[in-house]
């Protein structure tokens, strides 16, 4: 079943609802629409799953309901500039759980979609189990990525004008080359990861663990680390190092860590359902 439904600012989303609905429940925001030809070639290339939605839903659906939906791809397309905070983005998934007459679920995240996990997870009693996956639970790079979306923003305003640039769509500030980017991006796009981003600047993600009592996954390539230019603050954010930092901390507090191992480990492969599906697929079927 796919229906569209309206969100906070008016906007509607499509989502998937599949499965057995005797079955627990797993949400899953992170399923992006399939591309195809040229694009899907580009995506192969970089190794990405330019069907990466379909593969997670067809790898979990003969154990579990699934709901699932492209909200990244959502909000690049449905720009929300001053309005995208932590708060609304829960009010948006509760909307849709709500839409889809689901009670309880778990909820699996990538990248800044499982720092929405986290504050899910502290808003709400209806999830059953939690996983994090490019984004450490504890210690989060907040004010890193808040140095990285607002010098992202204010390229994109410098060049929204220039006559040499390029346009691009659907940048999420987690895709784009920092050392050599020239390519004009939509501001509105850009700035609701500020607006995010500012709205976490006063956030202690240690002192919410203890409000986290589901079971709880974190996890993250070896080659996590992300080390941003001149132009976008001389910041490194090193997911997979405040992971390990962390490792002992977490695993006292519940979670369990993983750390996928592989030269080539970096953020965007550590995201691919090749990668993800055979570490959180048992996990899911152990524990709920």
């Amino acid at each position: 079943m796919e229906r569209n439904i309206k969100l906070q600012d008016g906007t509607e989303i499509k989502v998937g609802l599949v499965g057995n609905p005797d079955s627990k429940t797993i949400m899953l925001p992170v399923a992006k629409e399939a591309v195809y030809g040229q694009e899907a070639e580009s995506l192969r290339l970089w190794g990405v799953d330019p069907e990466s939605g379909k593969h997670f839903v067809e790898g979990l659906v003969d154990e579990f309901q699934l709901i699932y939906f492209d909200y990244e791809g959502h909000r690049l397309r449905h720009s929300n500039p001053d309005h995208l905070t932590p708060e609304n983005i829960v009010k948006d998934l509760l909307t849709i759980a709500d839409a889809m007459n689901v009670s309880k679920f778990s909820y699996y995240g990538y990248s800044w979609l499982a720092l929405v996990g986290l504050q899910l997870a502290i808003r709400t009693d209806r999830l059953e189990s939690l996983i994090m996956g490019g984004f450490p639970p504890i210690d989060g790079p907040y004010k890193e990525m808040m140095v990285v979306t607002s010098k992202t923003y204010e390229l994109a305003l410098r060049n929204q004008n220039s006559s040499d640039s390029e346009e691009q769509s659907d940048v999420s500030p987690e895709k784009v080359d920092w050392d050599q980017i020239s390519v004009k991006i939509n501001t509105d796009q850009t700035r609701q990861f500020v607006t995010m981003y500012e709205h976490l600047m006063e956030f202690d993600d240690r002192k919410i663990q203890h409000h986290i009592v589901i079971p709880r996954l974190a996890f993250a390539g070896e080659q996590d680390t992300i080390v941003y230019g001149q132009n976008f603050g001389n910041v490194t954010v090193d997911i997979v190092g405040i992971l390990q930092k962390n490792r002992q901390l977490l695993e006292q507090l519940g979670w369990q860590v993983e750390i996928l191992e592989g030269l080539d480990m970096d953020h965007a492969k550590a995201m691919q359902p090749a990668t993800v599906l055979p570490l959180i697929k048992p996990w899911l079927i152990n524990n709920l």
